[in-house]
């Protein structure tokens, strides 16, 4: 009997398209803006138009091929998404230039990479005739048969096949958080970053997304699931990669907070403090079924407790997780408890039979049919 429901957010509850828009002109801006590489400033702009933003995001991520394809191994945080695809972008970058630049690459290549390593890498490509190859991802992906953070692990084998370097820093460094400030520079605006990040804006003059959060049900209705989850004595909470603000306001906004317990909300924020303090840690996002540990635990849990839980987990029977991601099955089948697939994510319908093949317990079209479960 199911007792108590974790809901993950993007792709069940609201839309993902923002996001990933925003992921899309985050690549962009780290090619092209002269705060970063800049391969063609006159390509950059902080307010482009929807068409500017639909045909930059059908480029790097090729029609989403590339976006569908990490999603199938189990990647779901857009900071990683973003992290790899630029990563695969710089080193595919240095492959052509290595004939000539090879002792820089080595350089560049066995430290941290940071802002400023950057614009000097950009000094040294704008000496070069270099183009931008946004359709060999998959193809260099492909090779390896790694899941989510062997994926981020996969960028140092690349860089030894394309540039003859032996590195390990390709993984979760510094150039990850510069990917990851940008990206929210996108998506909170100018008004929200140093909230966001404790860290002022690069490139100011982006308004954000945070106000045109989509649902995937009428508001109203997700609000009347929540109320009567919450009378009928279920518990609930929620387990997302979103950051704590972009998860916080948009419920205040749509008036959904006060049906959730906070200390059973858990976000990205939750998930890079708990990897900080233990740095010999792997990731702790999802997959990994941290996330929904200390969502079922509460807040008041330490993250020593919740790492140190037995799985599978006392009672996996009576919690149920929705999702829409590979990675929240995976979650969940580790945690032992039941799935329930909405096909309101970035594939739609189709994710049907990725979800039949790793059997799913349940499989919705909306948040909503989460009643006809109970």
């Amino acid at each position: 009997m199911i007792k108590t429901i974790m809901f993950d957010v993007d792709g069940v509850l609201l839309s993902e398209e923002r996001y990933f828009d925003a992921s899309a002109l985050t690549v962009w801006e780290m090619l092209m803006s002269p705060n970063y590489l800049g391969l063609s400033p006159k390509k950059f702009n902080t307010n482009p138009s929807e068409k500017e933003i639909k045909d930059i995001r059908e480029t790097v991520f090729q029609n989403d091929k590339v976006l569908k394809f990490q999603k199938s191994r189990g990647l779901n945080a857009n900071w990683d998404m973003i992290y790899l695809s630029f990563s695969h972008q710089l080193i595919t970058l240095l492959a052509q230039i290595k004939v000539n630049e090879l002792d820089k690459i080595t350089k560049w290549c066995q430290a941290p990479i940071n802002r400023g390593v950057l614009v000097e890498i950009g000094q040294v490509l704008a000496q070069y005739e270099v183009k931008i190859d946004f359709s060999s991802f998959i193809a260099d992906f492909e090779q390896s048969t790694a899941m989510k953070d062997g994926l981020l692990g996969h960028l140092n084998v690349l860089v030894r096949e394309k540039l003859g370097v032996e590195t390990s820093i390709f993984e979760k460094g510094e150039l990850w958080f510069v990917c990851e400030h940008v990206s929210q520079e996108w998506y909170v605006g100018d008004e929200h970053v140093l909230a966001s990040t404790g860290r002022p804006s690069v490139q100011t003059g982006k308004q954000g997304f945070l106000a045109n959060e989509t649902t995937l049900a009428p508001k109203e209705e997700i609000a009347e699931l929540f109320q009567f989850l919450s009378s009928s004595g279920y518990t609930i909470g929620i387990g997302t990669g979103r950051p704590e603000l972009e998860t916080i306001q948009p419920f205040q906004h749509l008036q959904w907070l006060q049906y959730f317990d906070v200390s059973r909300i858990v976000t990205a924020d939750d998930v890079l403090k708990a990897e900080k303090e233990n740095a010999d840690q792997s990731s702790l996002s999802k997959p990994h079924p941290f996330t929904y540990i200390m969502g079922l635990k509460g807040k008041g849990a330490s993250v020593k407790e919740c790492l140190e839980t037995a799985l599978p987990i006392e009672n996996s029977e009576t919690v149920l997780i929705v999702g829409d991601s590979l990675a929240d099955l995976l979650a969940a089948r580790q945690l032992g408890c039941q799935f329930a697939a909405v096909l309101t994510g970035l594939s739609g319908k189709a994710a049907r039979a990725e979800f039949e093949k790793h059997k799913a317990d349940y499989i919705l079209d909306s948040v909503l049919d989460v009643k006809t479960i109970l």
